[in-house]
């Protein structure tokens, strides 16, 4: 069998872990986090920019969020494309920079989070059985042109799928570590 296969298929589950853990960590569990803040673009001059190329963004306290622009007259649009954003933040600026003040989460909106983690985590293991079913349709077909004989396929098809488990197990552990970190007051 294709030790090929099996790193490519592990290269890509490792992608789509890395893909969930940056999705978790926008989701906000109720201290300032800058990343919270790395899915906002700024329609800057015409153009759609990630604001984290347009500022610094700081936490100088628990629970606010600091964002300094380099371009200051950049202020109104980082401000607008906040309020526009699902965070649910109400920006204020000085004219230089951008405070955001972190507000405690409500029980319903925790439970909220705790909801969208779990979706944010099956699709995370949707992608993930994706993989599974790429590799094993590319082991069935490597053993229908003789490239591998039967019993080599059953035994790359039982290696993609302990790796397809460990990644799973890994979502739902990183899943439920961030729903305990959401549910903590």
């Amino acid at each position: 069998m294709s030790l090929e296969l099996i790193n490519e298929l592990k290269e890509k589950m490792e992608k789509t872990i890395s893909v969930f853990k940056d999705d978790l960590s926008v989701i906000r569990a109720g201290r300032a986090n800058p990343k919270m803040l790395d899915k906002i673009i700024v329609d800057y001059y015409g153009t759609p920019t990630p604001l984290k190329q347009m500022a610094g963004v700081s936490t100088p306290e628990p629970r606010a969020i600091l964002i300094q622009p380099w371009d200051a007259t950049a202020v109104r649009d980082i401000e607008k494309a906040i309020m526009n954003s699902d965070l649910g933040f109400n920006p204020t600026n000085d004219g230089k920079t951008i405070r955001i003040s972190v507000p405690q989460l409500t029980e319903e909106r925790r439970k909220d989070l705790v909801k969208l983690v779990g979706k944010t985590g099956e699709n995370a293991k949707v992608a993930i059985r994706n993989e599974r079913r790429t590799a094993n349709e590319k082991v069935k077909k490597m053993e229908k042109n003789g490239e591998i004989a039967e019993d080599e396929s059953k035994r790359a098809q039982d290696e993609i799928q302990k790796i397809t488990d460990a990644h799973v197990k890994l979502i739902d552990e990183l899943s439920d570590k961030k729903e305990q970190e959401i549910m903590e007051v």
